[in-house]
């Protein structure tokens, strides 16, 4: 018998994806302006989802964090090869791809304490972290340096941890402007005519 719903691959109604979707997507607004600790109940709303949606899909604080920590990575190497493709040069691409990652690093940033009693969940994701993102910022490197644009010899973990050190201080000194920073370092990443 059919409820009315459809259902997509795995069982799952579209409905119960998009409401996952909807909640990940605003608890990363949410971790991003508030961090890891802000109220639950702020997410629902700004997902326009009641409380109870929330905790089916994710029945603990660290469950959402581990979910949003996943979806962020997920789309920071989903707009890698999408910002190649689409800004006008790689420099511009890469610029971008980065202040996607610094809201990344930004949530990230409460992710250890949410953790606290479960470093193997931990170590989990910052092996898939690295796995998913270092290839991603390698080609946008590679594209900026094949074009001329930067100059060569910087690896992507290198340039990654750079950007997660001046990122550190965003969480304690609100007047601390990581993003301001991030974006001098990108752009002395030119190179010079």
């Amino acid at each position: 018998m059919n409820d009315g719903a459809t259902r997509v691959a795995g069982g799952r109604r579209k409905d119960a994806r998009r409401n996952e979707q909807t909640l990940l997507d605003a608890a990363a607004e949410v971790f991003v302006a508030s961090g890891v600790d802000a109220p639950v109940r702020d997410i629902a709303a700004r997902a326009g989802v009641g409380m109870g949606t929330l905790y089916r899909h994710f029945p603990t604080r660290a469950d959402l964090v581990i979910a949003v920590y996943r979806h962020q990575v997920d789309a920071c190497v989903e707009a890698g090869p999408a910002l190649l493709a689409s800004a006008p040069t790689p420099h511009a691409a890469l610029a971008r791809w980065v202040d996607l990652f610094v809201d990344f690093l930004v949530t990230k940033h409460g992710l250890a304490a949410a953790l606290r009693t479960d470093s193997t969940r931990f170590e989990t994701l910052h092996t898939y972290f690295l796995d998913r993102l270092l290839p991603v910022c390698a080609d946008l490197l590679d594209a900026a340096v094949a074009a001329g644009e930067i100059r060569p010899g910087l690896d992507a973990p290198q340039f990654l941890h750079g950007i997660g050190n001046l990122c550190i201080g965003a969480e304690r000194d609100p007047d601390y402007d990581a993003r301001r920073l991030v974006a001098l370092l990108v752009a002395g990443l030119r190179e010079q005519g």
